[in-house]
């Protein structure tokens, strides 16, 4: 084990820190489209059912084949980092999307109503009762969007998108269980430390409902 990790353990951090570079960037753009649209739904209810049907599409698409089917896409196709995090971005949609839909929309109306009579705009009715009412919901849909992203950001090493799938492929085609777990533990790990991470911030940011 010591010798395996002074031969590779450079090269398992460098990796490391590029699976987590792909992932984050991957998050960041998912929230950034999935949370304000989740909001948008609960006034436009009517879109709500296309919308986040098409996300489930995408979710559903093995991602092998919808990195291939990006890849004829100009601009996304020059860079194989830049298709694996719209790609990801894709993957995490659905959590994130949903569940702020979900959330916010199961605030009870009634409650909606006081901050109406006590003269709340739109915009302080959804910061200071919606989102906070919310939040445990919209935290367990990044939970799970994070989740699904560490794992699948490990295919994204089949187009040279870099991250700890590499390991895990090049072990794969020389028959080396060695390099196999090299990448599949480090992933896992981060894996673990997401979800442990964004649970403990889900329990301290839970407000119980009345």
């Amino acid at each position: 084990m010591m010798l395996f990790l002074s031969a590779h353990g450079w090269e398992i951090a460098r990796l490391t820190l590029e699976h987590v570079w792909l992932t984050l960037s991957a998050m960041v753009l998912a929230v950034g489209v999935g949370f304000p649209l989740g909001v948008l739904l609960t006034r436009r209810r009517g879109w709500a059912r296309p919308v986040i049907g098409f996300a489930n599409v995408v979710q559903t698409v093995p991602s092998l084949a919808l990195f291939g089917l990006l890849l004829p896409v100009p601009w996304l196709g020059e860079s194989a980092a830049r298709l694996a995090i719209v790609a990801l971005t894709g993957y995490a949609l659905l959590p994130i999307l949903r569940n702020t839909y979900a959330g916010v929309g199961s605030v009870d109306p009634a409650l909606l109503e006081v901050a109406e009579a006590l003269g709340m705009t739109g915009w302080q009715r959804l910061m200071k009762v919606e989102l906070p009412l919310a939040g445990s919901v919209i935290l367990a849909g990044l939970r799970t969007a994070t989740v699904t992203c560490v794992g699948v950001a490990t295919i994204a090493a089949a187009i040279g998108a870099g991250g700890l799938g590499e390991l895990i492929f090049r072990g794969v085609a020389s028959v080396d269980n060695g390099l196999v777990l090299a990448g599949a533990v480090p992933a896992a790990l981060l894996a673990l430390v997401a979800d442990g991470g964004l649970g403990w911030v889900e329990k301290r940011l839970a407000v119980r409902r009345v």
